[in-house]
C-alpha cells in the first residue's frame, strides 16, 4: 500500500490552527496586514530579489525562542509577559498579541501591544486593513452594574454608539461600536459571566475574525463602486446599440460590429477586474455570516446586537457587490445575444449578396452560352468556306487533267457534305474537350 505524498498535510489542515485558552483578565490585539507584493512581480528578473528579514524570527532570537520555519503558516510563541501568534492566509498575515491582566476601570488604557519591543510592530510588512484591541474581563469583576453603566461604557468607547450582545448562550456580555479610535484600533469589551478558557479562547477568535474578514470583504466595495460607473455607460451603449439594430441599414453593419467588439471587451475586462475581489468578498462574507451564528447572541436591551447591526450595514454593501457581479453577467449575456443577432444579419446579408453574385454568373454563363454557340456557327462557316475553297481547287486541277467535270457544279454540290463534316467535326471537340474538364 502506498501512501499519498500530500496525505499527513491534508489531515493535519484541521489542526493548523488551535484556538489558545484565554482567562480574564486578559487583553487582546490583533493585526491583519495585507501582504505586500514582491518587487518587480510579474517583470521579469526583479521578482528575484531576495525577501527581507523576517520580524518575527528576529524577535524570537532576541528572546532565545525558536524561530517559525519558511512556509509555516501558523506559529506561536510565548515570551512571558505576552503570547504572540502568526497565521498566513491567502492575502493577508494575522497577528495576534495576548497578555494577562486588564484594568476593570480603564480596560483599553494598556493594550497587550504595549508588551512589545517599541519599533517592532512598525517593522512589519504589508498594509493595515484590520486592527482590533479586545479587553476580556470577568463579569464579577465589573461590577454589579458593569454592563448597565452606560457613562462607564461611554467613556470605553469616546461616547460612540454601541452595539451589545449576549454570547456563548448568555455566559458572556460584548459590547463593540465598530469604529476606528485614534489609535486605528476598533474596540470589543467581553464580560465573561461563566466560561471556561478554552471556550473564552474560541469567542475571542470568533468576535476577531469577524471584524478582520469583515474588512477583507469590504475591499470589493469600493471597486464595486467604480466597476458600476463604468458598467453604467457600458449598459447604456448596449441599450442604444440594440435600438440601432432594429433599423439601422445594412451600411452600418461593420460600424455595429465594432461596437459589439468594444461592448465585449469592455465587459470582460470588468469580469477579469472584479473577478477575483468579488469572490474573496464572497468568502469573506459568509465566514462572518458563520462566526455570527457560532457566537449564539442574545439581545442586550436597549441596545443592537452586533450581528443585527452587520445585517444592516454591513450586508447591504456586500448585496450591491453581488449586484454588480450579477450586472456583469447580464452585461455579457445582452452582448452575446446582440452580436448573435448581428452575426444573423450579416449571415442573412451575405447569403443574399451570394445570391446575388449567383444570379449574375449565371447570367454571365448564358452569355457566354450564347457566345460560343455564335462563334462555333461562324467557325463552321468559316472552316467550311475554306474547305470548299480546297475541293474547287481540286476540281480545277481535276478539269485541267483531263477529267470531264463541271466544277462550278462540283463546287456547289460539295458544300452541303462539307458544311456537314465541319459541323460534325466542331461539335466532336467540343464534347471531348468537356468531357476531360469534367473529369
Amino acid at each position: 500500500m502506498i501512501e499519498h505524498p500530500d496525505r499527513q498535510a491534508l489531515h493535519d489542515e484541521i489542526h493548523a490552527r488551535p484556538r489558545q485558552a484565554i482567562a480574564p483578565p486578559h487583553r487582546v490585539s490583533h493585526i491583519a496586514l495585507l501582504r505586500p507584493r514582491p518587487a518587480g512581480s510579474g517583470n521579469g528578473g526583479e521578482s528575484e530579489t531576495p525577501r527581507p528579514a523576517d520580524p518575527l524570527a528576529a524577535l524570537c532570537a532576541a528572546h532565545g525562542l525558536p524561530s517559525p520555519s519558511p512556509g509555516e503558516t501558523h506559529f506561536l510563541a510565548d515570551f512571558g509577559a505576552f503570547r504572540l501568534k502568526r497565521e498566513r492566509h491567502g492575502e493577508f498575515d494575522g497577528y495576534t498579541i495576548d497578555a494577562n491582566g486588564c484594568e476593570p476601570g480603564d480596560p483599553f488604557g494598556t493594550t497587550a501591544l504595549d508588551e512589545l519591543p517599541p519599533g517592532w510592530l512598525a517593522s512589519l510588512p504589508g498594509e493595515r486593513i484590520a486592527a482590533v484591541h479586545l479587553a476580556l474581563l470577568p463579569a464579577r469583576d465589573a461590577g454589579p452594574q458593569r454592563a448597565e453603566d452606560e457613562d462607564a461604557l461611554a467613556r470605553d468607547f469616546d461616547g460612540n454608539e454601541l452595539c451589545g450582545a449576549t454570547i456563548a448562550d448568555g455566559e458572556a456580555r460584548v459590547y463593540t461600536d465598530f469604529r476606528m479610535h485614534e489609535d486605528g484600533f476598533v474596540r470589543m469589551l467581553l464580560l465573561d459571566a461563566s466560561m471556561d478558557a478554552k471556550r473564552t479562547g474560541r469567542e475571542v477568535q470568533r468576535l476577531v475574525e469577524i471584524e478582520v474578514y469583515r474588512m477583507m470583504a469590504m475591499l470589493a466595495f469600493p471597486l464595486a463602486r467604480e466597476t458600476a460607473v463604468e458598467l453604467d455607460a457600458a449598459e447604456r451603449a448596449l441599450g442604444a446599440l440594440v435600438a440601432r439594430l432594429e433599423g439601422a441599414p445594412a451600411s452600418e453593419e461593420p460600424e455595429l460590429l465594432q461596437e459589439v467588439t468594444r461592448l465585449a471587451a469592455t465587459v470582460e475586462r470588468l469580469s477579469a477586474t472584479v473577478g477575483f475581489r468579488f469572490g474573496a468578498a464572497r468568502a469573506y462574507h459568509a465566514i462572518v455570516r458563520q462566526r455570527g451564528r457560532d457566537l449564539r447572541v442574545g439581545r442586550i436591551s436597549p441596545l443592537q446586537t452586533p450581528i443585527a447591526f452587520l445585517e444592516r450595514r454591513f450586508d447591504p454593501a456586500m448585496a450591491f457587490c453581488e449586484s454588480v457581479g450579477r450586472r456583469i453577467d447580464s452585461a455579457a449575456e445582452r452582448i452575446e445575444r446582440a452580436s448573435a443577432l448581428l452575426r444573423t444579419r450579416v449571415d442573412i446579408e451575405r447569403e443574399r449578396h451570394n445570391q446575388q453574385l449567383l444570379s449574375a454568373m449565371n447570367q454571365r454563363a448564358e452569355l457566354q452560352l450564347k457566345l460560343q454557340q455564335t462563334v462555333e456557327g461562324l467557325s463552321v462557316a468559316a472552316i467550311t468556306y475554306y474547305a470548299v475553297g480546297i475541293v474547287h481547287y481540286l476540281l480545277v486541277a481535276a478539269k485541267a487533267g483531263g477529267i470531264g467535270v463541271d466544277v462550278e457544279v462540283a463546287t456547289g454540290i460539295a458544300v452541303v457534305p462539307v458544311a456537314i463534316a465541319v459541323a460534325l467535326g466542331v461539335r466532336h471537340i467540343r464534347e471531348s474537350v468537356e468531357r476531360r474538364l469534367r473529369r
